[in-house]
């Protein structure tokens, strides 16, 4: 694929991903369409807890790739020329137990072996970040200061905006019905034209960037991209002055052990979010009970929070590709569909965007991404 001007690109789906990825294609010139069947960011993104890090990405090329992502983040922002809520500050937790603090010790040293900054602080060092915590026992804390997060449907609204901006046609409440392909080979397949209800949308290449819809998106082109069935909860709060004054995510042990430990993040609006388990969890309780218990979970470490609202938010089904690592690139049997799917799309989010338009447009290959074909599946 040469001569961005000349290309015509159906992008699949207005996530954080989908987005990236359009806004990337119009800088290059690209003729891009954008098809999402609700409302941006409607999917996971708007679901996420949106930690931006590589703490728990395993192993060392894939904690690298999210390490790469993570220096894009600045750079990929200020492109946008908007207010998307990103906030360095850093991941911030600690433990109560011997074993948890053996465990945390070694998940330091591992982090630090691969040149991540994180490192072990005093229960000293905690309070001072935080002098509204009562963290109870410390047994060993720790800090990654170049940890963040951001605030995806603000992100996606910025990439269309900017991609719209060169050009960019987005299609809302358009679910995509169909791909009409073509056949050189016995085994090539070419997708011409994206149907829809509203009709085709020719195209030179088509990216599926559509979260958990990538499966059955691919299948219409006799593709198998399996994945697992990721569900997740994270509550909102009504808004609060601010509760934390330095980091920018805090992990929080276990309150008893019946429960599992909870994350907490504050936006910008003045909103937190609470999540328990770690990234990988699974969890189906958006009952308003539920998030309650939550909120007094989070309380019972912050005492500030006391008094707040918990807002339950429906359950989100997070993209999760089945051996947990992204798929990324054009497929062999269908040259021109490009798959980009990931669990850590927030993270991954403007590297992807980045490189992905370099291959579509420059017919290029990133090294990077070999791992993560979609032949692995095929």
């Amino acid at each position: 694929m040469q001569n961005g001007k000349s290309l015509r690109v159906v992008v699949v789906g207005a996530g954080i991903v989908g987005a990236s990825i359009a806004y990337h294609l119009a800088r290059r010139q690209v003729a891009v369409t954008v098809l999402e069947r609700h409302w941006p960011g409607a999917g996971a993104s708007s679901h996420s807890f949106a930690w931006i890090n590589a703490f728990g990405k395993e192993p060392y090329p894939y904690h690298d790739l999210n390490r790469r992502s993570m220096e894009v983040w600045h750079r990929f922002a200020q492109g946008l020329q908007a207010d998307v809520g990103l906030h360095w500050g850093g991941e911030m937790r600690w433990v109560h137990t011997a074993a948890d603090a053996e465990a945390l010790r070694q998940r330091i040293q591992h982090l630090q072996a691969w040149g991540y900054p994180n490192r072990l602080i005093t229960a000293t060092d905690l309070q001072q970040l935080e002098p509204g915590l009562v963290p109870g026992p410390v047994s060993a804390a720790s800090i990654g200061p170049i940890d963040g997060h951001v605030e995806p449907v603000k992100v996606i609204a910025a990439c269309l905006q900017q991609a719209r901006a060169h050009g960019t046609v987005v299609h809302v409440d358009t679910q995509v019905s169909g791909l009409r392909l073509t056949t050189n080979s016995s085994t090539v397949r070419w997708v011409q034209a994206v149907q829809t209800a509203q009709g085709e949308i020719a195209c030179d290449a088509v990216v599926l960037a559509a979260g958990t819809e990538t499966t059955a998106l691919a299948a219409m082109a006799g593709l198998h991209i399996p994945q697992e069935e990721s569900p997740g909860v994270v509550v909102r709060t009504d808004p609060r002055p601010r509760v934390l004054q330095t980091v920018s995510v805090l992990y929080m042990p276990p309150v008893d052990a019946a429960h599992p430990e909870i994350h907490l993040r504050q936006l910008a609006d003045g909103t937190l979010q609470i999540g328990e388990g770690s990234q990988e969890s699974l969890a189906r309780d958006d009952s308003q009970a539920h998030a309650d218990e939550l909120l007094a979970r989070a309380t019972y470490y912050l005492p500030t929070l006391a008094g707040a609202r918990a807002i339950p938010v429906p359950v989100g089904y997070r993209p999760m590709p089945r051996d947990g690592f992204p798929v990324l690139g054009y497929s062999e049997p269908v040259p021109n569909l490009y798959l980009a799917l990931m669990h850590s799309g927030v993270t991954l989010a403007p590297l992807v965007g980045e490189l992905a338009a370099m291959e579509i447009v420059d017919s290029a290959r990133a090294q990077i991404l070999d791992a993560y074909r979609p032949e692995r599946f095929l």
